[in-house]
């Protein structure tokens, strides 16, 4: 893994050695945009991702594994989860902001 300004990047080959999957599986998963590459020039085995793609590849794994899903449902019901947490973060934010203007009365 390399760090940048910003985040921590893994080569597509690290994540195929971490997720113990095959080059083909997470082409699959970047044809469907569960993840995307920080960056897609020159060859596939030259993609770098960051680190927070870990976890939606391994959500879509499991959900393809375990319930057998295709690529096209998992990638749905990832974009769900994501606004989901996207939505639930802004609650919170919010339930904060209001909680101060509240407190200043």
């Amino acid at each position: 893994m390399t760090m940048s300004s910003s985040a921590l990047r893994i080569s597509l080959r690290e994540l195929c050695e971490c997720e113990q999957v095959s080059r083909q599986w997470l082409v699959t998963i970047v044809e469907h945009d569960i993840v995307s590459p920080v960056s897609v020039a020159g060859e596939v085995d030259d993609w770098i991702f960051e680190t927070r793609s870990v976890q939606w590849v391994k959500r879509a794994i499991r959900l393809h594994k375990d319930l057998e899903l295709d690529w096209v449902a998992v990638a749905l019901i990832l974009e769900l989860q994501q606004q989901r947490e996207q939505l639930l973060l802004e609650n919170r934010c919010l339930q904060q902001r209001l909680q101060r203007f509240l407190v200043e009365d």
